[in-house]
């Protein structure tokens, strides 16, 4: 779970208002001051977390309008000292580790309040104030909260280089401070794994990755976004990050006061019942399916070893035909109730038989097949047809 939550939240007009609107700074200095969330939101974010299946949070501890949500020492624009009057981002790690879910922090590298965030660029005097007010800030969040699991950096700018924002020293000092961390790629160096962004798009063999998803193209809360992602699309997104071999963040956009929109919960607590019949597909260590398998009118692959997952989210009826397979099937069930299924195979065709007439899957309409196989599953299918 991605947590996008700051001043613009009370705005409800997109995280980049500030930008976008061009808000003066002294005018939105003031939403610093009305902003009183409720108590210990984070609670709530963790135990719907946990309800969808997910594993850890990510939350934004400063975003690009330069509020930072935590205790710092590094300048008085902060929750403590303004409207909430409290440490925000130690109650999200209190929450995280009452739930059982991993910690991830967001740092914005970018930032529109501070006075050197813009002429860091054209000024050396102003960048090393900026560079020694950022490594700061990183420093207090990985020195402050115990073992922090995923630094997430974003938006290096205007610095256009990782030596001008001396992030190999930032992240040296990062890795000492939480040796058991993982950094994203978003300070100019690949570090430990790429953040491709709203699009699930698997990123070289080899090179771990996460899509980070919007709910519905607004970071921010944004109660006129209503082009939510139904059930089957974040199911479909989890599919085509599984296999390969990827993670999806999928983000929530708290309302001030860190309440979570309905929306989010309509689609988040199915989608977390699906997988409690179904992570076996998702879950651990997943091999990478593209390369090895083929797409399919009906459906797409997940795969673990010598094990095959068929994600059938177009139900076919009584049989479901599979081609190509390089590999004897030893077994084939529903994988989520263990059902056997019957099924007949040939040198290059798979015929599951008396599959019920419409999908099992009352969820989302999206059954996984699992299918045992004797040896690594590998499918071709080529373009052309069988020839009798």
């Amino acid at each position: 779970m991605f947590i996008h939550w700051g001043l613009y939240s009370q705005l409800g007009r997109h995280e980049w208002a500030m930008n976008r609107e061009r808000i003066p700074v002294a005018e939105y200095e003031q939403l610093a001051d009305t902003w009183h969330p409720a108590e210990r939101p984070a609670r709530e974010w963790a135990r719907l977390a946990v309800r969808a299946g997910m594993k850890y949070m990510v939350m934004t501890t400063k975003h690009h309008e330069g509020f930072c949500l935590w205790n710092t020492r590094q300048t008085d624009y902060n929750a403590m000292k303004h409207g909430p009057g409290r440490d925000l981002v130690r109650e999200f790690v209190e929450a995280c580790r009452e739930f059982g879910l991993r910690v991830g922090f967001y740092y914005s590298l970018m930032d529109w309040h501070h006075p050197d965030g813009a002429n860091c660029a054209r000024d050396e005097a102003a960048r090393r104030r900026f560079l020694d007010f950022t490594q700061g800030c990183v420093r207090e969040l990985c020195s402050n909260y115990g073992k922090v699991d995923i630094l997430w950096y974003d938006v290096a700018w205007p610095l256009q280089t990782a030596e001008l924002w001396e992030s190999v020293k930032m992240n040296t000092m990062v890795r000492e401070l939480q040796p058991d961390i993982i950094i994203n790629n978003r300070s100019l160096l690949d570090e430990d794994f790429g953040t491709p962004e709203e699009h699930v798009t698997p990123e070289m063999a080899g090179r771990d990755w996460e899509a980070c998803m919007t709910f519905n193209g607004s970071w921010g809360y944004m109660p006129s976004a209503i082009d939510w992602h139904s059930v089957r699309e974040v199911i479909s997104m989890l599919r085509t990050a599984a296999g390969g071999q990827g993670n999806l963040l999928l983000n929530i956009g708290p309302r001030p006061d860190g309440s979570v929109p309905e929306e989010a919960y309509q689609r988040l607590i199915p989608v977390g019942q699906w997988i409690s019949q179904n992570g076996e597909a998702l879950y651990g260590l997943v091999d990478r399916a593209d390369g090895r398998m083929e797409s399919m009118p009906t459906g797409g692959w997940t795969l673990k070893g010598h094990t095959a997952y068929y994600w059938c989210h177009r139900w076919p009826g009584r049989e479901l035909a599979i081609g190509g397979l390089q590999t004897e099937v030893l077994r084939a069930s529903l994988l989520a109730t263990g059902q056997p299924i019957t099924f007949e195979q040939t040198e290059n065709r798979l015929v599951l038989k008396d599959l019920p007439e419409s999908s099992p899957d009352r969820i989302a309409g999206v059954t996984v097949i699992k299918l045992e196989c004797a040896s690594e599953p590998r499918q071709v299918l080529g373009m052309g047809c069988v020839v009798l």
